[in-house]
């Protein structure tokens, strides 16, 4: 027979998920109402007024798709593009690769943009691939989490994309709630995220936000979008002011989101993106130290994940291990051409606190004297 559940205890410095505050833990044990229920609507709508504050934007269409970042790609994706249409995706690592992909299921005519991993996008690139050929929707990720890098410039790529008739969905999974996201200010037509980074709620909600411009393509469709679970018209209804039924949400996870968002709104916005970068920073300087250069150049630097060279001598997933198995530490190892070449370090969210970038700061030194 099972015993109870217990995973164990880890110190959460991967890509994500991150920790969990207590506060988050206990609203999931709140107990059910229906995903009806008045007081359940009532929450959706405080969750969909901080999506708006915490994405920087007006939008009436923001709400939080029920899945992990990978269901807000699929639903930025399907309810835009029909068979036929032309997408342009800027791959500069393993998520930009995955827009390419996803893309290219849903019958999208998808050419590729690409820059080496870790790198960033000029916007004079952007503007020559749209006058060789015009997309309808051009991808872009914000925060690479496969690579730690982060795209600068997001008004002028945006700009760029509207003056050659095009959209931008920007993906914002590693970004959102650590860095700062304007989202109006830079006038993208579709953002996305995650519950389980830098807001440091539970994995199973994708915060999605669209735009004037994004809504008029949405409505001019030709066909429905393929997916029915992933409609968003049909999502912002259920999600409105007069809720019509769609699915039944994940009421536990949306509990914990809620108040995941609240506490990120209390610390304040300014001072949540300060927090981060002043960990990130302490990070860095001790990684340095450690003789670990990092991946990306300092201006293009994710606060929130951050990926340090290894020696080629190295058995990185060894040391991975020890640190889980002797110290109950979480990073992650690199993918795709960066296998085994970089960690990923993640301080996003509650993860990002002055005494977890000691204690790994503290393991590594120990660990490594003995390689």
């Amino acid at each position: 027979m099972l015993r109870e559940l217990n995973p164990g205890t880890r110190l959460l410095l991967g890509p994500g998920p991150s920790l969990v505050p207590p506060q988050v833990l206990r609203a999931m044990a709140t107990p059910l109402v229906g995903h009806l229920d008045p007081d359940f609507l009532a929450i959706l709508q405080d969750i969909r007024h901080m999506l708006r504050q915490v994405f920087g934007t007006q939008n009436e269409l923001t709400l939080a798709v029920s899945g992990t970042g990978t269901s807000a790609m699929e639903a930025a994706i399907g309810n835009l593009l029909e068979p036929g249409d032309a997408m342009l995706a800027c791959v500069q690592g393993y998520f930009g690769d995955r827009l390419a992909e996803i893309g290219r299921r849903y019958g999208a005519e998808v050419e590729r943009l690409e820059r080496p991993w870790g790198s960033v996008l000029e916007p004079e690139a952007l503007d020559d691939a749209l006058r060789r050929r015009q997309a309808k929707v051009v991808t872009l990720v914000h925060a690479e989490t496969s690579t730690g890098a982060l795209q600068p410039e997001i008004a002028s790529l945006a700009d760029i994309c509207h003056r050659h008739s095009a959209l931008m969905v920007l993906d914002c999974v590693t970004s959102l709630g650590g860095i700062a996201v304007e989202i109006d200010r830079w006038g993208v037509d579709v953002a996305y995220g995650a519950s389980q980074k830098a807001l440091s709620a539970p994995p199973g909600l994708a915060p999605i936000t669209v735009g004037p411009r994004a809504r008029q393509a949405m409505s001019q469709r030709r066909t429905p979008p393929p997916v029915f679970y992933f409609d968003l018209t049909l999502l912002d209804r259920y999600w409105g002011d007069q809720p019509s039924y769609h699915h039944t949400a994940p009421i536990s996870t949306a509990y914990a989101f809620r108040e995941a968002l609240r506490l990120a709104l209390e610390e304040g916005l300014d001072a949540r993106y300060a927090r981060h970068r002043a960990n990130a920073e302490r990070l860095w300087k001790g990684l340095e130290a450690l003789d670990l250069p990092l991946l990306v150049p300092e201006p293009h630097r994710l606060t929130t994940l951050s990926t340090p060279r290894l020696p080629g001598t190295w058995d990185e997933a060894a040391v991975r291990r020890q640190l889980l198995e002797r110290y109950g530490i979480e990073i992650a190892g690199g993918f795709g051409p960066l296998a085994g070449k970089v960690w990923r370090i993640g301080l996003m969210g509650y993860s990002s606190r002055r005494e977890n970038v000691l204690t790994l700061l503290g393991a590594l030194e120990e660990l490594l004297s003995s390689h």
